[in-house]
């Protein structure tokens, strides 16, 4: 994902603080890079956190990116499934909504 493609607060940063911005994204670079996990199990693993942490400005983007790598909606559904014996139904709703704000645009 380049600069352009930010959502606006990362984008501010990353214009703002460019060498921070490096750095933060070198560090994304080497924990991707750090085990045997292929990149569709970093993007669904990535995913299950945001939705974990609640942050649906993070939900947003990696579901974006996720159907940018041709991962289905889908599958992108089932893991917000997955988090309601974890997470709570209604931790797993909010998050499911915010899949589908990507997947399903009016």
């Amino acid at each position: 994902m380049d600069d352009q493609q930010l959502p606006s607060g990362a984008g501010d940063v990353a214009q703002h603080y460019p060498e921070v911005w490096k750095a933060y994204a070198a560090l994304g670079k080497a924990c991707a890079e750090a085990g045997p996990l292929d990149k569709r199990t970093i993007r669904l693993v990535k995913l299950a956190l945001a939705i974990g942490a609640r942050s649906e400005g993070a939900v947003h983007s990696h579901t974006r990116r996720a159907l940018s790598e041709s991962l289905s909606a889908e599958e992108l559904k089932q893991v917000a499934l997955l988090s309601i014996p974890t997470l709570g139904f209604q931790n797993a709703v909010a998050a499911l909504t915010w899949i589908e704000d990507i997947t399903e645009p009016e």
